[in-house]
C-alpha cells in the first residue's frame, strides 16, 4: 500500500494533507498502548471537509498516521517553536503530553532512521514533484497546507483556539497578497473567529517550501476540530451541518487564492 495519495490537476493550488492518514503497520501498531491506539491527534475528516471545493487542485495526502512519523515535521528534528510543548518528529506523547507507546517499547534511532525512509521521504518526493509539475505550468505554485486541531488543549496553548488558524511564518512563506486574500475571508466569515500567526505559524512543510522568491508559496490553515467535527473526542464524528456551512467559506478562500496566484503569474510573465 502507497504511503501517499496523489490526485493531480491543473490550477496553480496543490492541497497538501499531512495528517489526516490513520494508517499504521501492524509492527508499529503493536507498540502503541491504548492511549495511543486512539489516534486522538490526527486531523479528522479534513480530505473529506476540502473535497470538491476546487476543480482541477491538485491533492497530497499522508496516509500514514501521525504516530508512525509526522511528516509535517523537520527530518532533523528540529523543533518548530523553541521553548513550547509541541511533539517531535517521531511523538512520544499525545497533545496532552500524555504516553502513547507501551513502556519499552519507544521509538529508537534506528526505527526514526527507517521511518524518515519508508514514510516521510516518499510523501515530501511526492509533494515536491507536484509543485514542480505546478510550477512548470504557470511558472507558480501555492501549496495550501490543510490541517486541523482540537480548540482546547492547556499542553499546547492557554484558552480557545480561534477557528481560523493562518500561518504564514510572519509573511516569510507567501507573497502578501496571498496571505491578505486568505485573511480577508477568514476575518469577515460570520460565526467565526480567526488569527494570522498566532499559535501556529506555519509548520515545517510551510516553512520548507514557500520560498516565494522562487515562484513557490505556502500557507498553512490550522482549522480548530469544533468547526466540523461533532465532537473532538472520540469517535470524532463529522458534523455535516458544521462542515457545509465551514465549506463556503474554505471554498472562497481557495478560489481567492487562486485567482491571486494567475495574477501573480500574468505579472512575472509580463516583467520577463
Amino acid at each position: 500500500m502507497s504511503v501517499f495519495e496523489v490526485k493531480q490537476g491543473t490550477s496553480p493550488v496543490i492541497l497538501g494533507f499531512p495528517h489526516t492518514g490513520t494508517d499504521v503497520p501492524p509492527a508499529i501498531w503493536e507498540r502503541l498502548n491504548d492511549n495511543g491506539r486512539i489516534l486522538a491527534d490526527t486531523d479528522w475528516h479534513i480530505h473529506r471537509l476540502y473535497d470538491g471545493l476546487l476543480p482541477e487542485v491538485t491533492t497530497v495526502r499522508a496516509t500514514f498516521h501521525r504516530y508512525v512519523i509526522d511528516a509535517n515535521r523537520d527530518p532533523e528534528g528540529a523543533s518548530l517553536y523553541p521553548g513550547q510543548n509541541t511533539t517531535g518528529l517521531v511523538p512520544n506523547t499525545d497533545f496532552d503530553g500524555v504516553a502513547i507507546w507501551k513502556d519499552g517499547e519507544e521509538p529508537t534511532e534506528a526505527d526514526i532512521t527507517a521511518r524518515l525512509t519508508d514514510f516521510h521521504a516518499p510523501y515530501h518526493a511526492a509533494l515536491a514533484a507536484e509543485i514542480e509539475r505546478v510550477k512548470a505550468i504557470h511558472g507558480i505554485a501555492i501549496l495550501y497546507d490543510c490541517h486541523s486541531i482540537r480548540s482546547d488543549i492547556p499542553f499546547l496553548f492557554a484558552g480557545k483556539l480561534p477557528d481560523f488558524n493562518i500561518g504564514t511564518d510572519s509573511g516569510r512563506t507567501c507573497n502578501p497578497a496571498i496571505e491578505a486574500a486568505t485573511f480577508d475571508v477568514a476575518s469577515k466569515a460570520e460565526d467565526y473567529t480567526s488569527i494570522l500567526n498566532g499559535r501556529f505559524k506555519g509548520g515545517w512543510t510551510t516553512r520548507h517550501y514557500g520560498q516565494p522568491e522562487t515562484g513557490v508559496h505556502a500557507i498553512q490553515m490550522e482549522l480548530a476540530q469544533s468547526t466540523h467535527l461533532a465532537t473532538e473526542t472520540s469517535p470524532f464524528t463529522y458534523d455535516q451541518t458544521k462542515a457545509d456551512k465551514l465549506r463556503i467559506h474554505l471554498k472562497d478562500i481557495l478560489m481567492r487564492i487562486e485567482t491571486t496566484a494567475l495574477t501573480l503569474a500574468q505579472k512575472t510573465r509580463g516583467t520577463k
